[in-house]
């Protein structure tokens, strides 16, 4: 159905519905969740939406700004408005060490896991660095595209000593959950984040267009006593994760 049919008035507005905007707005809704109106695509323009349904511009304004408070479209200035995603948006603390499998079940979500590399191989010169190796040990390696309720929300990519992971095949879920049974959960760690455009191969397995807006992570997390435990490397969907820091003021 296109949109222009199903706005048209004869088919949802009454007199006896509830103010205008009200109806409006729950028709535009209505169009979300039909598909009518798809996760990501543009609105049509006030003044089409006003020429369709034959309502003031204020009228149609006003039905979706409602929208935009209800997080079902988005406002940018100058571009228009944009059906919202439908992958789910989440707040991340960087105060907190955990696992993404921890995060999402705190959440309330499924997390899953699709392998893409898992073994031991011989370390590359940042592995041999950021975990003090000896240029002749080997690494154990695990890479996996991480996902949320089905969404895929990131590429994780995490590299250990064999001393603290002997055998990546024991890693099915949290890789947090194998280094706590072995006595080896990280106490700390150190996070750089950084802005980068999604290049081909990691777009495609994260479902999104190349060039998109996404986040570089890489961790370096050590146990309590210095050693270092693993370091990570990780591409996150940028319309995805939303990554929150407590400050506090600093005595002088």
């Amino acid at each position: 159905m296109s949109i222009v049919d199903f706005l048209a008035p004869e088919k949802w507005l009454r007199p006896d519905g509830g103010p205008r905007y009200v109806q409006l707005r729950r028709r535009l809704s209505d169009g979300v969740d039909q598909g009518v109106l798809k996760a990501g695509s543009s609105l049509p323009p006030e003044r089409e939406i006003a020429a369709i349904t034959d309502m003031s511009r204020v009228t149609v304004r006003k039905a979706i700004h409602a929208l935009a408070q209800d997080g079902i479209v988005i406002q940018k200035q100058g571009s228009g408005s944009f059906v919202a995603s439908d992958t789910p948006k989440i707040e991340q603390s960087l105060s907190r060490l955990t696992s993404f499998s921890e995060d999402m079940a705190r959440r309330g979500m499924t997390s899953t896991s699709i392998w893409l590399e898992r073994g031991i191989f011989m370390p590359s010169p940042d592995e041999v660095l950021a975990l003090a190796l000896s240029p002749d040990a080997s690494v154990s390696r695990i890479a996996r595209l991480r996902t949320a309720d089905g969404k895929p929300m990131a590429i994780e990519r995490a590299s250990l000593s064999t001393e603290m992971l002997p055998n990546p095949l024991l890693v099915e879920t949290s890789l947090y959950e194998v280094l706590e049974q072995a006595g080896y959960r990280p106490a700390r760690a150190l996070q750089k984040i950084s802005a980068i455009n999604l290049e081909v191969d990691n777009a495609t397995l994260l479902e999104v267009e190349p060039g998109k807006a996404g986040l570089r992570i890489e961790r370096t997390s050590y146990l309590s006593d210095g050693r270092t435990v693993e370091f990570t490397q990780s591409i996150y969907r940028g319309d995805a994760y939303n990554f929150v820091a407590e400050l506090r003021l600093a005595k002088e």
